[in-house]
């Protein structure tokens, strides 16, 4: 589509008009807005986002009863089309004053401030830890499909060992348990000390 100069464009609306038209949308609160989307430090000029554009717009009628936002329009002023908006001569309701407006406008700049994320240095990896991840990202599927199938062969191998029966009572490859002491007289006299501890201890607990 062609633009030319006869197409209507957004023009500059002043901060105050003097038309008595109300829209029949609902009024907005200044309570239920965002406090950074007022601006009341000047009263007389106090302006706010609009809900239904999201662009700055006047107040008009801060001197009379009824207090609505001016006419304005969707677009850029000179540039977009002169799309009214439905916003437009839409009321505001003052329910907070501007000391509570201040003080909700604090409240959220500390909020937001605190959210805010602190900068977390990266921690160093140690040389293992590097060559680890290092040779992990270089690994392909196809790489690591061939590592299996290199150590297939030695794994079949273990689980076939592992499930042997190994034939006679004492294990394979191990040597046999022996069933008698190597020196008997020594075992005999080991056997006699381990008693006599064992009675004296015995008649000690029975005598406390």
């Amino acid at each position: 589509m062609t633009i030319t100069s006869a197409m209507p464009k957004a023009k500059q609306r002043k901060s105050q008009t003097r038309t008595k038209r109300v829209s029949s949308l609902p009024a907005i609160k200044l309570s239920q807005l965002p406090p950074s989307h007022i601006d009341l430090r000047q009263p007389l000029k106090a302006v706010l986002v609009c809900p239904d554009c999201k662009t700055w717009c006047p107040i008009t009628g801060m001197r009379d009863t009824v207090q609505k936002l001016v006419p304005h329009h969707k677009g850029e002023a000179g540039v977009a089309d002169a799309v009214r908006c439905r916003g437009s001569n839409r009321r505001v309701e003052f329910d907070m004053t501007i000391p509570e407006w201040c003080q909700a406008l604090t409240d959220a700049i500390k909020e937001a401030s605190s959210r805010q994320a602190t900068a977390v240095l990266p921690k160093a990896f140690s040389p293992q830890t590097d060559r680890a991840l290092r040779a992990r990202a270089e690994r392909t599927p196809a790489r690591r499909v061939a590592d299996w199938d290199a150590v297939l062969p030695r794994v079949a191998d273990a689980d076939k060992n592992r499930r042997a029966v190994p034939a006679g009572a004492a294990p394979t490859e191990a040597p046999a348990v022996p069933l008698t002491p190597r020196d008997k007289e020594a075992h005999d006299r080991r056997q006699a000390e381990l008693g006599k501890q064992y009675a004296q201890r015995k008649s000690a607990a029975s005598a406390a």
